[in-house]
């Protein structure tokens, strides 16, 4: 490769790169999701400027990107918000998703038909499985970019569901794809596809859970001198988590996600910094991975009248139906939830890379009708992550069921070493019962407000610093239990910890 045709493909890949960041910013003002604006950057290049037909380096730039979503995912995943939900969760990422895809394909058999496609059974049940699972990075980007604040345990129960349905969504589309491809005999067979589940999904667990903990103990251990080179072991990790276990039989998706549970719940040397890294290379590869997807479409294919008829009842019937069906089916044994919350969940199924990424399988194994159920797939996601995506936040308000996320005032890195508790408060009318002056403030001994935000000015406060009604404090005590009551007896439910 000379050095002009370098050059220019660094010049298109940085032009890319910067009109991504530009939509996602517009994208952002405008209340839609950053990653429709990305995929639709991608659509636009490939149009009119960029020629890309590359299936097999499509697959693997999505390959890449998925394991460090779901990692990432899972590294901001508290184990103690999703204890709760893990029975509904779980239920709806393995359950759900063979109820969506057997839903789906006896709605596209039916309807295909009708407007001019023979599409056999296992043929559109090819085409459901693709699009079986809700997409991690639309649900992740979505739900935090938007600091959409849910009830009921709704954030953790989606963030869940969509990090841990992949796997069951890739199986079945992998099985199919044997089928209709004429792969091997065993294939075909009902047993032997359930065992060939059963021991992807525990190989995938097991080497997840226990490459995670080695990551642990080795990133406690190493002792490197350059703090830099943290991100590049972690990194390595994930990669070799994947490759590994899919090496030996198991779920890589499966082992990447839960390996990032186990080390974001775990204590870590550098863990603000590793968390900083993995936040912004994951959305790098979040818009790499929409640009290049929407580079490889064919615009003249996915704007065929059959198509986007096929593709739109399609995509109506996934959202309207089949969802809230499973849904509202998977979720009949929790009673805690309320009516309101399973409708909730039933919307915000969104679809997003990762069925895109799963219909290239077919692209590349030759199947019967692979185009068409590329194209259908693509446009499902455009309108999920029109209709969907767009009305995240409204939904959740119109069901009572969203409240805003307060911001954080202090952004303090607190080493884990530190045994103190650090605390951000607002403070309130019961806060100043007492007197308005620090000193008047009624707090646990070895406790100490070190600093003071008021309108977005900070200062250090001393005894005589007179209080405001929502001011923020930030606090220091080695009393955590103590300071915990104490912050009841004042009526203050809102506590950050730092």
């Amino acid at each position: 490769m000379n050095i002009i045709t370098t050059g220019n493909i660094l010049l298109i890949g940085a032009l890319l790169l910067f009109v991504a960041v530009i939509a996602g910013k517009a994208a952002y003002r405008f209340g839609a999701p950053a990653l429709l604006f990305f995929l639709g950057v991608g659509i636009l290049f490939g149009f009119h400027f960029i020629s890309f037909h590359s299936v097999e380096a499509t697959q693997f730039i999505g390959m890449i990107a998925l394991c460090i979503i779901l990692f990432t995912g899972g590294m901001d995943t508290k184990f103690s918000e999703i204890r709760p939900v893990i029975a509904p969760g779980v239920v709806l990422a393995t359950a759900g998703v063979a109820m969506t895809a057997a839903i789906v394909a006896g709605f596209v058999t039916l309807i295909a038909p009708w407007i001019g496609f023979r599409i056999s059974f296992s043929g559109a049940l090819l085409l459901a499985a693709t699009m079986s699972s809700t997409d991690s990075a639309s649900v992740f980007s979505i739900l935090r970019s938007k600091k959409q604040g849910l009830r009921e345990n709704l954030r953790p129960l989606l963030e869940l569901e969509s990090g841990s349905n992949d796997p069951m969504a890739y199986v079945l589309t992998i099985l199919l794809v044997g089928v209709l491809s004429g792969g091997a005999a065993e294939a075909v067979s009902i047993p032997m596809s359930v065992l060939k589940f059963v021991v992807q999904m525990v190989l995938g667990g097991a080497m997840g859970y226990a490459i995670g903990r080695v990551g642990v103990w080795t990133i406690n251990r190493i002792n490197l001198s350059n703090n830099s080179l943290y991100p590049v072991l972690l990194l390595a990790f994930v990669f070799f988590i994947f490759s590994f276990t899919d090496l030996i039989g198991g779920n890589g998706y499966l082992a990447v996600y839960l390996a990032g549970l186990v080390l974001g719940n775990n204590k870590l040397v550098q863990k603000r910094s590793l968390t900083i890294f993995f936040d912004g290379f994951t959305w790098l590869v979040q818009i790499v991975m929409f640009l290049t997807l929407g580079l490889l479409v064919n615009l003249d294919e996915l704007l065929d009248p059959q198509v986007l008829l096929l593709g739109g009842l399609v995509g109506a019937f996934m959202m309207f139906v089949a969802r809230p069906l499973t849904v509202f089916v998977c979720m009949a044994p929790f009673r805690k939830f309320t009516a309101k919350a399973r409708v909730y969940v039933s919307w915000v199924g969104l679809r997003g890379a990762v069925p895109i990424i799963f219909a290239t399988y077919p692209l590349l194994a030759g199947t019967e009708d692979a185009t068409l159920l590329f194209n259908v797939v693509f446009l499902v996601t455009i309108l999920s992550l029109l209709l969907q995506g767009t009305t995240v936040s409204w939904a959740a308000n119109l069901l009572g069921l969203g409240y805003e996320e307060r911001e954080r005032a202090f952004g303090v890195d607190v080493h884990d070493d530190i045994p103190s508790v650090f605390t951000e408060v607002e403070v309130n009318e019961a806060m100043l019962g007492s007197g308005n002056t620090l000193r008047e403030i009624s707090l646990p001994e070895h406790t100490l407000v070190t600093m003071v935000c008021r309108d977005g000015d900070y200062f250090v406060p001393q005894g005589n610093t007179e209080l405001k009604v929502h001011d923020k404090l930030l606090v220091v005590s080695d009393r955590g239990e103590e300071l915990e009551n104490t912050y009841k007896d004042m009526g203050i439910d809102e506590v950050m910890k730092l």
